[in-house]
C-alpha cells in the first residue's frame, strides 16, 4: 500500500507529496536494523565483544552494501512504477542466490544431495521468472525507454537482496572444504557478531539514507513538502507505517514462537507459503469479480476494458466524497498479469528453495540462534526473510540425541511419614514415567539416592548402633512397593539398595553423625563426590586398581580442551566422552518432603540440554499446609517467583536456585572452584553465615562466579511443606537473611570479575542488584517511617539481651500489635483520601499502586488468582516481616543451628519401641548384611572417602570456637545495619522537618484526576522513595510479562510434543 501511495497513477496523495510515501518506505526498510542495531549495542554493553578482524569486516559489509543498495533501488525507486500484482510477486524472486548456493553447498556436502534437484529446479523457475517479467514488460511497449529502466532496476535490486542469506551456505561450504579463508571468515563472524551488526545496521541505514535523498531530487520532487502534510493524507500514512512496522515485528516473534513451540509446518511454513497469494486474493481477487459482474450487467452493449471499468467506479464514488478527487488507474491487463507466468515461476522458486524446512526436526524451545542466521527480519521482504533466514545446516533427519542420566538426591532428616510419602511417591512417578528396561535406550534414565543424616541412634543392650525411629519410617515406605532389598555396609553408616517396580535403582544412604559430617550442606558434599567424584569416572578409578599410572589417569582425566591439538587420537576421544558425559549428566537436588510431577523436571531437562552454558534451573516451589504463617508464605512466595525470580531470569542470572528442587549439570559442578570450594569448613564469622545457612545460595553464587548461568521455569511446579508455627517460620528466615546478603555482598564485592566471566550478569544487572540490597537493609527503618513508630529500634538493645525463645515470643505479640496498626492506618488513610478527595498523596499513591500492580501480576498468573487474596494478610504483617525479623536475625547470627524439624516426630508416625533391641531377621536385613562386596567398597573408600569422610570430633569444642569467632564480628555487622537504618532515619526526618525550605512541589489531583489548584508538599527522599518504587514496578512487571510468555511457549511445546504413550503413561501415574 505505501507503494502504491508513492505511484505515479494513483492520486490518493498528490504528486507534490510523494515524497512522504517514499519516506515511510524508507523507514519500513531501516525499522529492523534500527532494532538490530539497538540489540546489539546492548549485547555488546553487555558482554564482552571482540573486533573482528578486517578481512571479515569488509566480506560482511560488502554483501551488507549491495543487500541495503538492492532493497532501496527495488522499493523506492523500481517498484512504485510497476503495478500491484507484479509488486507482490517480485517480492519471491529474491530466492534465486540463495537457490544458486544450495546446489552449491549440497555439491560440497554429498548427505544435502536429496535437496538437490529442489534446489537445480527452484533456480531454473527463478530464472524463467526473471525472463517472462522482462519479455512481458518490454512486449507491452518496447519504445518505452523508461518502463524499461525500471524494469532493469526492478531486475537488478531483487537480484541484490538475494544476497541478504549468503552466510548461512557460507558456513556449510566452509565446513565441507579445505578453504582455511572461510573457515576463519566463519569463526570470526561467530565471534565478533555484536560488533558486525552494529556496522552492518549503520551501513544499512546511511545507504537506504543516500538513495532516498538522491532520489527525491532526481525525480523533480521537493522534501519541503514533508512538514506540510494535509491532515486526512497525514491519517492515511500514519495508519499505514504504523500496521506495517507493527505487523513486522509481530509477524517476527509470532514465527519464532511457532518454531519454539515445535509448530513449524502449520504455523510458520504454510503461512509464509500463502501470505503473498493471500495479498492477491484480498486486494485484486474482489476487483476482477466485481469487473465481470458489471460487464455482464452491460448485457454485452458495451465492450468496457478495465481501466475504464476503474473510472466509472472512481466517478461513482466521487459524488459521495465531498469533491475530494480519487483516480485509480491500472498500468496491467489482468488476462494476461495475474496468472502470468513470471508470478507462478517466483512462487514455485520459493516453494522449491525451501522445501528442505519441511525436513527439519527441531527441538521444543530451540535456541534462536540454531533457527534463524540473521537476528531480526527484512521490514520490506517479511515472508521471504523468514523462510529464508532459517539455518540450511540444521540437520535434516531426526538424529537420536546424547542420553541425559540424572541422579535424583534427596537429603532427609526428620520428616513425618505423610512428608516421607510425598517425596517417595514423587520418585515411583519418575520411575514409571521413565521405565528401564534391558537392551533399550532412553532419552531420559534416572537413578535415585536417598541421603538420610543422623539415621543411626545408640539402643542400650546392644552392640552397635541402630536405625532411629525415622530410618525405619522410611524403610518401611520403601518395603510397601519394593519388598526385595539389598543391604551393604559402609563407612558412613549402611546403604539400602532396591530396584523400583519400573527397572530404575533407588538407593538410600544412611549416615551415622559419628562417622561423618552431618547435615544438609555436608550431606550434598558427599553425592557430589560419590556420584561425580567417583561414579562419573569409574572407568579411571578401575585402571588406577588394575595398576594404571596415577600421574597419566590424572592428565588424562584432567586434559583440557585447548591440549587436544597434541593429544593423539584414542586420547581426544577418550577427553571428548568424559566432556559429553558431563555435560549430558544432571543432578536433581530434593528436600525430604518435596512433591513433583515428572513432567516438571522433563521441563528443567529441557533447559540444561538445548542452553549449554545454563549451570542449573529451578521450579515454581509452592508451599503447602495450612494457618496464618503458610497463608503469608503463599502470597511471598509468589510475589517472589512472579516479580523478583522472573526479572533476575530474564535480565540476568537467578542468583538462588533452592536446595528443595533444582537441575544441576555435572560439568558445572565439577568445574573449578566449585565443587572443591563447596567443602571448604567455615572458619570465619562470614562463612558460617554464607556457607552453612544458605548452602544453596552459596553453591549458585560459586556458578555464578564460574560463568554459568542459573535460570527459572515457571511451568515446571514443586510442593513442599512451610514452617506452619510462628517459631520455626523465624527460625527458618534467621538463616535466609544474612545468607542472601552475604553472598550477595560477595557477588558485589567481585562484580567486575562477575561480569567478564559470566555473560549473562552486566554491570546494570549488577547495579540492580545493588539496589535490592540496599532495599532489604534499609527495610527496618522504611518500615518505621511507614508506621511512624519510634520505639521500634528499642528492641534492637532489647533483643541482645535476652534469650532467642523469649525474643520470638516478644516478636510475635509485637506482630499481632503491629497488624491491628497497619489495619488502623490502612483504613485511616482511605478515610483521608475521601475526605480530601484526591488521591495525590505519596502514601495513597503507593498503597493503590501496590494494590493494582498485585491484582493485575496475579490475574497474568490465572491458576494462582487465588493467592492475591493473602495479599492482605501479607500487608499487615509487612513490620514483623521486614522490622521485627530482620532485627532477630541480626541478633542472632551467632546461633547456627538449622532452626527447623528439630522436634519430635508427629503424632500417628510409625514408631516401634525404642528399647528393643533388634534382631537379624528385623534391622540387620538392611544395615548389616551382604559384606560380599568388599572390592566396591575399598574402591569407594580409596577413590572417594578422602574428600567426603570429615569426621566429628569434640561439637562442644566447635560450637565454642564458632561463638567465639562471631562475637566480635556479628557486634560489627549489627552496629553498621543499625547505623544504616539510623542515618536513614535521622535524615528522613530531618527533611520531614524542613519540609517549608526544601520540598517538591506536586499539583493536587481529585478522584476524577482533575486538578484542584491546591498542591501538596513532599519531601525530596519520599519523592525519591516514590520514584524508585514505581522503576523497579516497571521492571520487574515487563520482565514478568516475557517471563510469561516464553514460559507459555515452553509449556505449549512440552505438550505437543510428548508422544500420546507418554501422556498415557502420566495420565496413569
Amino acid at each position: 500500500l505505501l507503494i502504491t501511495l508513492s505511484s505515479e497513477g494513483t492520486e490518493t496523495l498528490p504528486a507534490e507529496q510523494k515524497p512522504v510515501a517514499l519516506l515511510c518506505i524508507g523507514c519500513s526498510l531501516i525499522a529492523s536494523s534500527v532494532l538490530l542495531l539497538q540489540k546489539s549495542i546492548w549485547k555488546a554493553f553487555y558482554r564482552s565483544s571482540k573486533l573482528p578482524a578486517k578481512t571479515t569486516a569488509a566480506v560482511v559489509l560488502f554483501f551488507e552494501f549491495l543487500v541495503s543498495l538492492g532493497a532501496a533501488i527495488l522499493t523506492i525507486v523500481a517498484m512504485p512504477h510497476l503495478d500491484i500484482v507484479t509488486n507482490v510477486t517480485i517480492l519471491n524472486s529474491v530466492a534465486i542466490f540463495s537457490a544458486l548456493l544450495q546446489v552449491v553447498a549440497q555439491c560440497t556436502a554429498k548427505e544435502r544431495n536429496r535437496f538437490l534437484l529442489p534446489s537445480i529446479t527452484a533456480f531454473i523457475l527463478l530464472v524463467l521468472g526473471y525472463v517472462l517479467f522482462l519479455v512481458l514488460y518490454i512486449m507491452k511497449d518496447p519504445f518505452d525507454t523508461k518502463m524499461a529502466i525500471w524494469v532493469g532496476l526492478a531486475v537488478g535490486g531483487s537480484f541484490l537482496v538475494s544476497f541478504n542469506w549468503w552466510e548461512s551456505y557460507f558456513r556449510l561450504i566452509g565446513t565441507n572444504s579445505s578453504s582455511i579463508f572461510l573457515k576463519n571468515l566463519c569463526r570470526d563472524m561467530t565471534k565478533c557478531q555484536n560488533i558486525l551488526h552494529i556496522l552492518s545496521s549503520l551501513l544499512r541505514i546511511a545507504v537506504t539514507a543516500c538513495v532516498l535523498g538522491a532520489y527525491v531530487p532526481l525525480g523533480q520532487m521537493d522534501w519541503d513538502i514533508v512538514r506540510s502534510i494535509p491532515t486526512r493524507q497525514t491519517r492515511i500514512i500514519a495508519i499505514i507505517i504504523g500496521v506495517q512496522l507493527i505487523s513486522s515485528a509481530l509477524c517476527h516473534w509470532f514465527a519464532l514462537a511457532a518454531c519454539k513451540m515445535h509448530a513449524l509446518r502449520r504455523c510458520f511454513i504454510l503461512p509464509l507459503y500463502l501470505a503473498s497469494l493471500a495479498v492477491m486474493v484480498l486486494l485484486v481477487v474482489p476487483v476482477i469479480v466485481y469487473y465481470q459482474d458489471y460487464r455482464t450487467s452491460l448485457n454485452g452493449t458495451q465492450n468496457i476494458s478495465f481501466t475504464d471499468y476503474c473510472n466509472v467506479v472512481v466517478d461513482g464514488r466521487n459524488l459521495s466524497l465531498n469533491g475530494i478527487e480519487l483516480k485509480v488507474e491500472s498500468s496491467f491487463n489482468p488476462a494476461t498479469s495475474l496468472p502470468s507466468g513470471s508470478a507462478v515461476s517466483w512462487w514455485l522458486g520459493l516453494v522449491l528453495a525451501t522445501f528442505h524446512l519441511w525436513q527439519l526436526s527441531l527441538h521444543r524451545i530451540q535456541r534462536t540462534q540454531d533457527v534463524f542466521i540473521r537476528r531480526l527480519y527484512e521490514g520490506g521482504f517479511m515472508e521471504q526473510s523468514l523462510l529464508l533466514n532459517t539455518r540450511f545446516d540444521i540437520q535434516t533427519t531426526e538424529k537420536p540425541t546424547d542420553p541425559v542420566k540424572v541422579f535424583f538426591c534427596a537429603t532427609m532428616w526428620h520428616e513425618t511419614y505423610s512428608e516421607m510419602m510425598k517425596i517417595m511417591i514423587s520418585i515411583f512417578r519418575l520411575d514409571q514415567y521413565r521405565p528401564r528396561r534391558d537392551g533399550e535406550t532412553s532419552d531420559v534414565s534416572f537413578e535415585g539416592h536417598i541421603y538420610f543424616d543422623d539415621a543411626f541412634r545408640d539402643v542400650p543392650g546392644s552392640q552397635g548402633r541402630h536405625v532411629n525411629e525415622y530410618a525405619e519410617m522410611l524403610v518401611e515406605i520403601i518395603q510397601e512397593q519394593v519388598p526385595d532389598q539389598t543391604v551393604v555396609r559402609t563407612p558412613y553408616g549402611g546403604r539400602l539398595v532396591v530396584t523400583m517396580p519400573y527397572g530404575n535403582s533407588l538407593v538410600v544412604h544412611f549416615k551415622d553423625k559419628t562417622l561423618i559430617r552431618h547435615k544438609k550442606r555436608w550431606s550434598q558434599v558427599m553425592y557430589l563426590y560419590y556420584l561425580l567424584g567417583w561414579k562419573l569416572t569409574t572407568k579411571y578409578f578401575g585402571k588406577w586398581e588394575e595398576g594404571g599410572n596415577e600421574t597419566e589417569l590424572k592428565r588424562e582425566f584432567e586434559v583440557r580442551g585447548e591440549k587436544s591439538s597434541i593429544m593423539c587420537m584414542q586420547t581426544q576421544a577418550e577427553y571428548f566422552f568424559i566432556r559429553r558425559t558431563r555435560h549430558n549428566t544432571y543432578l536433581l537436588a530434593l528436600d525430604g518432603d518435596t512433591d513433583f510431577q515428572p513432567s516438571s523436571v522433563m521441563l528443567l531437562i529441557d533447559r540444561l540440554r538445548l542452553y549449554p552454558h545454563v549451570g542449573a534451573a529451578c521450579g515454581r516451589i509452592h508451599p503447602t499446609g495450612s494457618g496464618p504463617m503458610v497463608w503469608y508464605q503463599k502470597f511471598e512466595y509468589a510475589v517472589g517467583h512472579w516479580l523478583h525470580k522472573s526479572a533476575e531470569h530474564v535480565f540476568g542470572c537467578v542468583l538462588c536456585s533452592p536446595g528443595c528442587f533444582s537441575l544441576f549439570r555435572a560439568a558445572a559442578l565439577m568445574d573449578d572452584n566449585v565443587m572443591k570450594k563447596y567443602t571448604i569448613k567455615a572458619s570465619r564469622a562470614r562463612h558460617h553465615i554464607q556457607y552453612d545457612q544458605g548452602e544453596d545460595r552459596w553453591l549458585c553464587t560459586l556458578l555464578l562466579k564460574q560463568g554459568w548461568r542459573i535460570e527459572y521455569n515457571a511451568a515446571s511446579d514443586a510442593y513442599t511443606n512451610a514452617p506452619e508455627e510462628f517459631k520455626e517460620f523465624y527460625n527458618q528466615r534467621r538463616r535466609w537473611g544474612p545468607s542472601t546478603m552475604a553472598n550477595i555482598a560477595d557477588l558485589l564485592g567481585s562484580g567486575t570479575l562477575v561480569s567478564k566471566r559470566n555473560s549473562s550478569m552486566s554491570k546494570p544487572y549488577m547495579f540492580y542488584q545493588f539496589f535490592s540490597l540496599a532495599s532489604s537493609v534499609l527495610a527496618p527503618s522504611t518500615v518505621v517511617l511507614m508506621i511512624a513508630g519510634q520505639a521500634c529500634f528499642k528492641s534492637y538493645f532489647s533483643a541482645i539481651l535476652i534469650k532467642s525463645d523469649t525474643q520470638i515470643l516478644i516478636a510475635a505479640v509485637m506482630s499481632v500489635l503491629y497488624a491491628f496498626h497497619m489495619m488502623i492506618s490502612a483504613l485511616t488513610l482511605i478515610g483521608i483520601m475521601v475526605k480530601d478527595g484526591t488521591i495525590m498523596t505519596p502514601s495513597g499513591i503507593f498503597i493503590i499502586t501496590l494494590a493494582c500492580f498485585y491484582i493485575v501480576t496475579a490475574l497474568l498468573h490465572p491458576q494462582e488468582a487465588g493467592l492475591v487474596v493473602y495479599g492482605c494478610l501479607y500487608i499487615l504483617c509487612i513490620p514483623s516481616a521486614y522490622l521485627l525479623l530482620a532485627i532477630y536475625s541480626m541478633v542472632n547470627m551467632n546461633n547456627v543451628s538449622w532452626g527447623t524439624r528439630e522436634t519430635a516426630p508427629a503424632p500417628g508416625a510409625a514408631t516401634p519401641a525404642a528399647q528393643a533391641p533388634q534382631t537379624q531377621t528385623q534391622k540387620c536385613k538392611y544395615l548389616e548384611a551382604e559384606r560380599n562386596d568388599r572390592k566396591t567398597q575399598e574402591s569407594e573408600k580409596q577413590g572417594v572417602l578422602d574428600y567426603i569422610f570429615m569426621k566429628s570430633h569434640d561439637e562442644k569444642t566447635q560450637k565454642d570456637r564458632k561463638l567465639n569467632l562471631f562475637f566480635s564480628p556479628h557486634a560489627q555487622i549489627t552496629f553498621a545495619y543499625f547505623i544504616c537504618n539510623a542515618f536513614w532515619l535521622v535524615t528522613t526526618f530531618s527533611l520531614q522537618l524542613l519540609d517549608s525550605i526544601i520540598f517538591i512541589q506536586v499539583p493536587k489531583i481529585d478522584t476524577n484526576l482533575q486538578f484542584t489548584g491546591e498542591y501538596i508538599y513532599i519531601d525530596p527522599l519520599g519523592f525519591m522513595f516514590l520514584l524508585a518504587f514505581a522503576l523497579l514496578v516497571l521492571i520487574q512487571f515487563v520482565a514478568m510479562v516475557y517471563h510469561r510468555v516464553s514460559t507459555l511457549i515452553h509449556f505449549v511445546a512440552f505438550q505437543d510434543t510428548e508422544s500420546k504413550l507418554e501422556k498415557q503413561k502420566q495420565q496413569q501415574v
